[in-house]
């Protein structure tokens, strides 16, 4: 790579977004197989997904409908109800399995990207084939980190909730309803920062798991430690992701669900999704070498040799 490990801590806000795109384009045979392999073949599947989901949801509307119409404990009436019930329980178990989908192609997606950056700085050599591979050494642990972030951010939602409902349930009782509002939105505003912070650490602690063989509450911790210094950067390019993945995803959903454009246009916004998840592990990685970097701390190659 054209800058070295040691050169990372000097980047800044830009300076990594710039870093992600230029790695990208850089080595875009690697990135284009990853792509091409786990990416597109997603959003095939999201596709057939979402038109999967919609004829189901269809047939229970129908049979709800059929159902309301009919007389009570006929033959008409029960057979309906069942078939109703049958339907349901179709879609949870259709809903379950895309579920666990998405938490293979996420494990392989970003176990393979993640590594495959890690060997470009280490001058390590790569293929797609050995990138791929990794999830076999790697994947156990990132997924015990991923369960372990799913329950902190429930936790800490949860938490949110209950603070602003008793928060505004006290001035409401004390007769001061206007007072509690102001403090609901305050303590939103702050939360919303709280989460965006949350969010970073357990990104990076996903990273962590990956090239280090920590994982779980050991990697957050250990996530929360590397991040001093390049807390900002890191929540501002956070912010940027999840504003530009909300906008992506808005346009998507839209074209989806109601039809419109072309699918050759559906598609592209298909892509362009998966594109910026693309982008968006790029750059999770680019802040974790930053912020080893300004901890005077390089990648540990060996283990990324136990990780093959």
């Amino acid at each position: 790579m054209d800058r070295g490990q040691k050169e990372m801590q000097f980047l800044g806000f830009f300076g990594i977004i710039k870093e992600s795109i230029k790695i990208i384009f850089t080595w875009r045979k690697i990135f284009s197989q990853i792509t091409l392999a786990l990416l597109l073949s997603l959003s095939f599947i999201i596709f057939a997904y979402r038109d999967i989901s919609h004829f189901l949801t269809a047939k229970i509307q129908h049979d709800q409908r059929a159902l309301n119409h009919a007389k009570a404990d006929t033959p008409k009436y029960n057979k309906l109800s069942n078939l109703a019930i049958s339907d349901i329980i179709e879609l949870c178990l259709f809903s379950v399995a895309n579920y666990i989908r998405d938490l293979i192609f996420s494990l392989l997606s970003t176990s393979t990207v993640m590594y495959t950056i890690a060997c470009m700085y280490t001058l390590r050599s790569i293929t797609f084939g050995r990138a791929i591979n990794v999830i076999q050494k790697v994947g156990k642990r990132l997924m015990i980190t991923l369960l372990w972030s799913f329950l902190a951010l429930f936790v800490y939602i949860i938490n949110i909730i209950v603070t602003i409902l008793i928060c505004y349930l006290l001035f409401d009782l004390i007769h001061f309803p206007a007072i509690g509002l102001i403090l609901v939105f305050i303590l939103l505003i702050l939360f919303l920062f709280g989460l965006v912070y949350v969010s970073v650490i357990l990104d990076l602690a996903g990273v962590i798991s990956v090239l280090e063989d920590i994982y779980g509450l050991q990697a957050m911790y250990k996530s929360k430690n590397l991040i001093k210094g390049k807390t900002g950067i890191s929540l501002a390019i956070k912010l940027l992701l999840t504003i530009g993945s909300m906008a992506i995803h808005t346009v998507f959903n839209i074209f989806m669900a109601n039809g419109y454009g072309s699918g050759f246009l559906r598609f592209g916004d298909a892509v362009l999704c998966f594109l910026f998840l693309l982008f968006g592990l790029v750059t999770q990685t680019m802040i974790y070498l930053a912020c080893r970097s300004y901890h005077d701390e390089n990648i540990n190659k060996s283990a990324l040799l136990l990780a093959e």
